[in-house]
């Protein structure tokens, strides 16, 4: 009966989480909903239109703090809470032109930030992925980072900035693609589909500014981007709530 009620136990509180957690999305809904609705003109950029790009993001960070509880910046969890406020300093950053590198700097640290959140538990056996499968596609991922450099090299050659924008975007490309492949090892499925949305965002992006113009790409961009982040704050906060009872349900099996 000890083992029925903890079972029972956990799974109570497991739903009662999932309530909170839907419910904290709100902010996030919200404002979300009105950077799309009010779709400020890219040509203008003000501190107004930097406050309203930003703050979906920093709204998940309020969530993840919420959920963080008493662990540390240092913690896995801490680690995306540091990764999404990182990331809305880069979304204000890209507001400017002029202040683009900036934020690609933003957003490359918080790529570490969240490489080391999904790093910071052993790989093996909680990855649902089985090796062969993760070495396929983590081999996959860099031949597309390589594939991407070399389609956007002649473009960035032809910048005036390029002796700088050039080596950054290739950094940035190896962190982000690093995350992506920590990600492949984390048991959430949520987190890598957050991942694998960010690198969708960032490509599209890379191709809208640096190639041509895409007819919808600010909107395939932003749309794909809000979703990555959301999937990674909530597989961070199911991670950090859910390794008390993960770690019980493992012992009953053994």
């Amino acid at each position: 009966m000890d083992i029925l009620e903890t079972q029972a136990y956990w799974r109570r509180k497991g739903r009662r989480t999932l309530a909170e957690l839907v419910a904290s999305l709100l902010p996030f809904v919200v404002s979300s909903s009105a950077y799309f609705y009010l779709w400020l003109p890219e040509s203008s950029p003000s501190p107004f239109s930097a406050a309203v790009k930003s703050a979906p993001v920093l709204s998940l960070a309020g969530l993840v703090w919420c959920h963080k509880g008493g662990r540390s910046l240092c913690s896995s969890i801490g680690a995306v809470q540091v990764g999404l406020l990182l990331s809305a300093a880069g979304d204000v950053c890209l507001i400017w032109k002029e202040t683009f590198l900036h934020g690609m700097l933003f957003f490359a640290v918080a790529h570490i930030c969240y490489s080391l959140s999904f790093s910071s538990r052993p790989p093996f056996p909680r990855s649902r992925l089985s090796p062969p499968l993760l070495l396929l596609l983590s081999l996959s991922l860099w031949v597309l980072a390589g594939l991407s450099l070399l389609y956007l090299l002649p473009h960035l050659s032809a910048r005036p900035d390029s002796s700088l924008l050039t080596p950054a975007v290739g950094l940035y490309s190896f962190l982000i693609t690093t995350m992506v492949n920590l990600a492949l090892l984390t048991p959430r499925p949520l987190t890598l589909a957050g991942a694998l949305l960010f690198t969708a965002s960032d490509l599209t992006l890379a191709r809208h500014t640096f190639v041509a113009p895409l007819p919808w790409g600010r909107a395939v961009v932003m749309g794909t981007y809000y979703l990555a982040q959301v999937l990674i704050a909530v597989g961070g906060v199911r991670e950090g709530s859910g390794v008390v009872a993960d770690g019980l349900w493992n012992r009953k099996r053994k």
